[in-house]
């Protein structure tokens, strides 16, 4: 019988792996999570988990995706322009093989936002992608997904990719940089938005983020989380002069 290991990375509740299988608390959202990858895999999308059904005790199970998922600080293949376009085009996959599900409001972890174009896998970010050999191979934690627009996910990925996060130690890019880099995912994409529309939607995300992560911060008693929405904020209020 395979030992049930705990994984690492998550500050939102209990991961573990067992044999080529994920395990994680299930909820009311589980259902919608896996009707989307099970969509995913319809639509021949190899790079998500797949559903499996649940446990015993009930918890669901989900394929396993093997690689690197990477952390802070990122190493440096993270910051190619492959795995920028790559990101940006993946993300773009998910939202159409997502449309059948965007009209349902009810039943997600997060909160549908309108317009509800596409289902939002709303934490599109380095930490939560897979990777080989600095190849992007999969993406992780659909938890929280739900309906919104495709500039909301994507916003979140500029922020992180780009990085319009500020000055990382681990980021060799200058300000320009970084907006060329944000524009490329949008190129990447293939959606048509402004450097200002984009701008507009990252202050709009990570004040929306600040928030959740307080309240995240109280309920799962982890004041990490109130550190992240300090810094979200400061974020936020940079950016709505212009990348830096």
């Amino acid at each position: 019988m395979d030992v049930e290991e705990p994984l690492a990375g998550g500050n939102m509740g209990p991961v573990s792996r067992r044999g080529d299988e994920v395990l994680r608390t299930a909820g009311p959202w589980t259902p919608n999570v896996h009707r989307l990858l099970q969509l995913c895999a319809d639509s021949g999308i190899d790079k998500t988990p797949r559903p499996l059904g649940y446990t015993e005790d009930g918890r669901e199970r989900l394929s396993y995706l093997p690689g690197t998922v990477p952390a802070y600080p990122m190493p440096d293949w993270v910051w190619t322009n492959e795995v920028l376009d790559d990101a940006a085009r993946l993300l773009g996959r998910l939202h159409d093989a997502s449309l059948p599900l965007a009209g349902v409001t009810e039943g997600w972890r997060s909160p549908a936002r309108q317009p509800a174009e596409v289902v939002c896998h709303n934490d599109f970010a380095p930490y939560n992608l897979v990777f080989d050999d600095g190849r992007l191979t999969g993406v992780i934690d659909f938890d929280y997904c739900s309906p919104g627009s495709r500039l909301w996910d994507i916003a979140y990925l500029a922020y992180t990719l780009a990085p319009l996060t500020g000055a990382l130690a681990e980021d060799p890019f200058t300000a320009p940089q970084r907006a060329q880099r944000a524009m490329g995912i949008l190129a990447a994409y293939g959606l048509p938005a402004s450097m200002e529309e984009l701008l507009a939607m990252v202050v709009l995300r990570l004040h929306d983020l600040a928030d959740f992560s307080d309240e995240a911060a109280v309920r799962l008693a982890n004041p990490e989380l109130t550190r992240h929405a300090a810094g979200y904020r400061q974020d936020a209020e940079r950016l709505a002069d212009g990348p830096s």
